[in-house]
């Protein structure tokens, strides 16, 4: 840990990245979250099985859950360090994702 002090944070669709996270091989002060894409659904629920946080993109409105597992409300802040482990960061879709239709926007259904 050269900055002790400082916390940092990022994003990774690497399962292999976010698996050495989550096994704890990374500082204390980096946190990594999990995107969801329209190709890595099976990779999404391994991760919030084993606990770790997923970032997904919803239609419309942010569901309470998803899949089973709490979401939180990602565009809030960008503080992910401070979620609680294995929740769904939801965000609402924005820019060209309104368009979408690949399933990389998922609908904003409790479930």
């Amino acid at each position: 840990e050269q900055y002790p002090e400082t916390q940092f944070y990022d994003y990774t669709k690497s399962f292999g990245r976010m698996a050495k996270f989550l096994n704890g091989d990374f500082p204390s002060n980096y946190h990594l979250t999990f995107s969801a894409s329209e190709h890595n659904q099976k990779l999404v629920e391994m991760v919030l099985e084993m606990g770790g946080n997923v970032a997904v993109v919803f239609r419309d409105q942010l569901p309470c859950t998803w899949k089973g597992f709490e979401v939180v409300n990602g565009d809030e802040n960008d503080l992910r360090f401070l979620d609680k482990s294995g929740v769904v960061v939801g965000l609402i879709e924005k820019g060209l994702a309104k368009q979408d239709e690949t399933g990389f926007v998922q609908e904003g259904i409790n479930s």
